[in-house]
């Protein structure tokens, strides 16, 4: 059970002595991770919550170039993301599919459609042509291609293409958590980082286990520094000099019954009243609306009433519903902050506190402070993840540890041959008419693209139990043998963790579908055993003192 694996890291985690300990697992800090322990490198990596649980928990799930940095001319930016999404669409064909962005261009939009064409042809060929050539429309042809757009304004559309995620962002970051585990890290969620100090050539750090409070200790030679929004603060509290800092812009999600009226799975673009893009972006039978752009100094968010009226105004303006969108219909709300890159102009100086933060892009830095041995990654975004585990990793060879030749096989979706015999094994076995759902994909599809290699596990469980391939709850799109791989190999130590992190039920399932229901507590007792009960009233509980916060 997942009890004894999460023990087990523990007992690694306390006492040990390590290469690197990485702080935080988010995308930063798993890729990190995945990147030295795949390159030979002694790695723990631990984070006060559940891997992906904060920054990237909270993205719009797409993989995409940064059209939008085009209009300040960051072509070196765009052409480093370009590149960096046509990996992960190679390396993940079955996670990251390529995806189109009907963008819709009204009179108040800033640019006519034929200009925007010709940044759009620039992004194509910026990104190498890996994708497919974008398209101009009229307003009737727009009016054509999705009907639920309004063209009442409209003077016509382009339609560029970039990736989105088909799981949910948290569930990628954990692919990365276990390609580093599966190397030989050590990867502990809800460790605490209590203190460090550097004492000769090494880092002694406190750490404790915030679910039990047990205390521990740990040593490395090196620091890397991934805690996203956090960053500016263990820096400080470690003496350690740097020469950016992170300014925060708050973007929220509102998740919605599906809006678009064609079958084609594509992101509509709009600008809104102050000119800034937002999305329509498909999530299964969902739609989740976004993001905002808004300054704020706290990393700790959430939506408010102000937000989510302003998304919907925005949204009926610019669609043909049936029926106006009301706050009764969002099943689910996200808030986030992006940790934007800013540079300190001089020592003490407090200039980066009044950049003008809406022209800052989404790059990152990979920074290096030799004589305190840490590496700390600033901002980054979710398509840019394969380039920072890189930085990182030679950062960390700069300062004495050793690795091993980069052979990149931290990363990806496992290869063809695999996928072919498990393809075959699933057919033979008739998988895919083991049960229907209207608006799924195949049982088939599914399990190879979540679970890679596991999913041969889980087919015999199956053979020798076709009741596992049952769903848990009518609601939600998951088998019991998903949940009992849960259990097993996916670090979950709440109940939180597996419905909006390792799955998105959280996110696609409104809480009148699930909150109460026996598929809910069935669920936490396959995950949970003996402490199914009891979790199931602690999810209760942190769900209601949520709403309360807010």
């Amino acid at each position: 059970m997942e009890v004894a694996q999460r023990s087990e890291n523990l007992r690694r985690l306390d006492g040990g002595d390590f290469d690197v300990i990485v702080i935080g697992g988010g995308i930063n800090g798993a890729v990190s991770a995945a990147a030295l322990a795949g390159r030979g490198a002694s790695v723990a990596l631990v984070d006060r919550g559940d891997f992906g649980a904060f920054t990237s928990q909270e993205s719009s799930n797409l993989v995409w170039g940064g059209f939008k940095y085009l209009e300040n001319y960051e072509l070196g930016l765009v052409y480093g993301l370009c590149r960096s999404r046509n990996e992960l669409m190679k390396s993940y064909p079955d996670n990251v599919r390529e995806i189109g962005f009907l963008a819709t261009l009204d009179k108040s939009a800033p640019y006519r459609p034929w200009f925007a064409g010709v940044g759009a042809t620039a992004y194509w060929a910026i990104g190498r042509f890996g994708t497919k050539p974008p398209k101009v429309f009229s307003r009737r042809r727009l009016a054509q291609a999705e009907p639920a757009i309004s063209t009442t304004t409209a003077r016509g559309a382009i339609q560029y293409q970039d990736a989105y995620l088909i799981d949910n962002d948290s569930r990628f970051v954990f692919s990365f958590i276990r390609s580093a585990f599966e190397a030989g890290a050590v990867t502990t969620n809800y460790v605490e980082l209590v203190d460090a100090e550097r004492r000769s050539d090494r880092w002694h750090v406190a750490l404790r286990d915030v679910v039990t409070g047990v205390e521990m200790t740990a040593s490395a030679k090196t620091l890397v520094n991934a805690a996203g929004p956090f960053v500016d603060a263990l820096n400080e509290s470690w003496g350690t000099t740097t020469t950016h800092r992170i300014v925060y812009s708050k973007g929220i999600h509102l998740v919605v019954p599906r809006l678009t009226t064609t079958d084609h799975d594509r992101v509509l673009a709009f600008f809104d009243d102050s000119q800034r893009l937002f999305y329509v972006i498909p999530m299964g039978r969902r739609s989740v609306i976004g993001t905002t752009d808004t300054r704020v100094d706290d990393p700790h968010t959430a939506v408010t009433e102000e937000d989510r009226n302003f998304l919907l105004e925005q949204i009926n303006a610019r669609m043909n519903l049936e029926k106006p969108l009301e706050a009764s219909d969002v099943i689910a709300e996200r808030s986030g902050v992006r940790p934007l890159v800013v540079k300190v102009e001089g020592e003490g100086s407090d200039d980066w506190r009044s950049k003008e933060w809406t022209s800052l892009s989404r790059r990152h830095e990979v920074e290096c402070d030799a004589q305190r041995s840490v590496v700390t990654v600033f901002g980054g975004k979710l398509t840019d993840c394969l380039n920072v585990g890189a930085e990182v990793a030679s950062k960390i060879e700069s300062l004495g540890v050793a690795l091993e030749a980069d052979q990149r096989n931290w990363y990806g979706e496992p290869d063809s041959a695999s996928r072919a015999e498990f393809f075959r094994q699933a057919h033979l076995m008739h998988l895919d008419e083991m049960r229907s759902k209207p608006d799924t994909e195949s049982l088939s599809v599914r399990l190879w693209r979540r679970y890679g290699r596991r999913a041969f596990d889980m087919l015999e469980h199956i053979r020798n139990d076709p009741s596992m391939a049952t769903d848990v709850m009518e609601s939600a799109d998951y088998l019991r043998v998903e949940l009992h791989n849960a259990a097993d190999h996916e670090m979950i130590v709440k109940l939180e963790d597996f419905m909006r992190r390792r799955s998105k039920i959280d996110l696609v399932v409104a809480d009148d579908e699930f909150v109460g229901s026996d598929g809910l507590a069935e669920i936490s007792q396959l995950l949970f055993g003996v402490d199914g009960e009891r979790k199931l009233d602690e999810f209760y509980r942190e769900r209601v003192a949520a709403v309360t916060d807010r």
